[in-house]
């Protein structure tokens, strides 16, 4: 299983989004995405939604369970809802391994970090295309993963913007001179087109939906994607 510490510059970690996948057929496009060892998808991206903190309802907590049975890709979950310092624990308890929740909706997200990691799971930071990074450094030394988002948070589909590499720029040169330990991983309109710059802007870490499971095989898409990355931080 992939390590905070991990050679990550060899190895670009790729995440499929379900919400793309056929909610109807879970179980299969989980399992679509597997692959090999060292080939398959190493982490599964499940957005939680709840209609408030953005305007769309998809998954919750018994459905991240039922996944948790179904496979044995770490699961990183996106919570895009309000109150995450009350609900993001029972993702961690539960077993996800990465447990992601917004800046701009945690209350106290030190506290939320520490917590996570006493439930067992990595804690992840993400934000908004529009939420500036610098605020955010002294909080982002109590997790272990920065989520930038590339698309306004909500649905799935939506076009890259590039603007928000310069984020990750930042947080690149901060993590490799020291100054954060964490993953870099970015969501949002990761594709073909897209997933070049953003490994050359420094991500470590790629949320693909569609670019996957709109591929008549999902798992070649993942390695495929993977390789393209590759070939831009080697």
């Amino acid at each position: 299983m992939f390590s905070i510490v991990g050679d990550v510059a060899h190895h670009p970690l790729i995440a499929p989004s379900i919400l793309s996948a056929d909610f109807a057929r879970l179980a299969d496009e989980v399992a679509a995405v597997e692959g090999p060892p060292g080939r398959g998808a190493d982490w599964l991206h499940v957005d939680v939604m709840d209609a408030h903190f953005v305007p769309n309802l998809t998954l919750g907590l018994p459905v991240v369970k039922s996944l948790l049975a179904a496979t044995d890709v770490p699961l990183d979950c996106h919570l895009m809802i309000e109150n995450p310092d009350h609900w993001a624990i029972g993702y961690a308890e539960s077993g996800a391994y990465n447990v992601t929740v917004h800046v701009e909706a945690a209350a106290d997200p030190v506290a939320l970090a520490r917590n996570l990691r006493a439930a067992g799971s990595k804690a992840g930071l993400a934000i908004k295309p529009n939420t500036p990074l610098e605020p955010y450094v002294e909080v982002l030394r109590s997790y272990d993963t920065l989520l930038v988002m590339s698309v306004e948070p909500g649905f799935g589909g939506q076009k890259f913007i590039a603007d928000v590499l310069g984020k990750v720029r930042t947080a690149r040169t901060m993590v490799d001179t020291g100054h954060l330990n964490l993953v870099v991983e970015i969501d949002g309109g990761i594709n073909a087109d897209t997933i070049e710059q953003a490994a050359e802007a420094g991500v470590d870490c790629f949320v693909a939906g569609s670019a996957v499971y709109a591929a008549d095989d999902p798992a070649r898409a993942v390695e495929d994607l993977r390789s393209q990355a590759r070939a831009r931080t080697s």
